[in-house]
This record gives C-alpha cells, sequence and structure tokens, in this order.
C-alpha cells in the first residue's frame, strides 16, 4: 500500500498541535505525536527536520488557519473582535500554542509576520490618530483573548450567562476604545 505524503503530514501537524498546546514545546514529545499520528519519528524527522521545525509548523498553520478562519474586517473591527474571541473559544489550542511559543520559543513567533502585517494593513484605513494600525490591532487582540488569558479566580467569579455575555463584553469594550479615539 502506498504511502499518502500529504495525509501523513495532516495526522503528523494535527498530533502535534494537541501535544504542543498541552505541553508546550519543552514539555513535548515527539514519540506520543508519531503514535497519536499513526506515523512513526523517523517520518518527523524526514518532513519537518526535527522537533522544533514540527512545533513551527505547527504553529504557522494554526495561525495562518486562523488568520483565513478570521479576516480583519476594517468596516466593523468590534465585530471581529467577537470573531476572534469565538475563535479562541473553539479553538483553544491556537491561543495556548501562541503562548508557548512566546515563552519557549519566541523565534518561532517570528515566522508569521506575513499574516501580522496583512492585517495591519487591512486595518490601517480604520486605525485613526493617536492610534496605529498596529496599536488597534494589538487592543483588539488583548481584549478579545483577555477571557482566556485571566486568571480562573478571576474569571470563575462570574455568575451568569457566560460565554455569550463575555463576547458581548468584548465587543462593547472594542466599541468604546474606537469611538474613545475618534
Amino acid at each position: 500500500m502506498a504511502r499518502d505524503a500529504e495525509a501523513t503530514k495532516e495526522r503528523i501537524l494535527a498530533a502535534a498541535t494537541v501535544e504542543f498546546a498541552a505541553h508546550g514545546f519543552a514539555g513535548g514529545r515527539v514519540e506520543r505525536i508519531a503514535a497519536q499520528a499513526q506515523s512513526n519519528v523517523r517520518m518527523i524527522y524526514a518532513y519537518y527536520g526535527g522537533k522544533s521545525g514540527l512545533f513551527d509548523a505547527t504553529l504557522a498553520e494554526a495561525l495562518r488557519r486562523m488568520a483565513d478562519n478570521v479576516p480583519p474586517r476594517p468596516d466593523d473591527l468590534a465585530g471581529w473582535a467577537g470573531d476572534v474571541f469565538d475563535h479562541h473559544e473553539r479553538f483553544p489550542e491556537v491561543l495556548r500554542l501562541s503562548m508557548w511559543a512566546q515563552l519557549e520559543r519566541p523565534e518561532a513567533t517570528a515566522e508569521p509576520r506575513e499574516i501580522y502585517r496583512n492585517k495591519t494593513l487591512a486595518v490601517a484605513t480604520a486605525a485613526a490618530s493617536p492610534l496605529s494600525a498596529i496599536d488597534v490591532l494589538v487592543f483588539i487582540y488583548a481584549i478579545a483573548q483577555a477571557w482566556q488569558l485571566s486568571p480562573g479566580g478571576l474569571t470563575g467569579l462570574e455568575e451568569g450567562p457566560g460565554v455569550e455575555a463575555r463576547r458581548h463584553a468584548v465587543v462593547t469594550a472594542v466599541e468604546r476604545m474606537l469611538r474613545a479615539r475618534a
């Protein structure tokens, strides 16, 4: 039976996403990834050059998928912030991979610069003084990711509707931020 290289790569990336999101770069094990992907360690090295190449490819793929799934909407940045919040609710591994990369492998975060440059260009017309397009994107990401990144002891104090109310708070905060700078 012939091997399907693309299918194997996809299985490896899917397994690596789970492994690295849970354990980070240092704690992630290529043996567990290979077993989960129904492959072997040799294929990881053949396709990705090793653990660091696999981590970088996993992060880049997760960020590319997010960029494709949630492109900026310059005409509705508050709504886009809600979409980013939703994406992180559905795919928490993307945010976890990004955090692990910043902590353990900051050189990996340099790879998706083109993705962020494109987002910056997309919102440049919506960004007016005194905030730059980068300021706007940083603040929108911070607000959209705040619930996922805040301490559980704090977020656990909230009682009520939950995710929908949190999303509404994200959208409202970005609307007010943008209105205040106008």
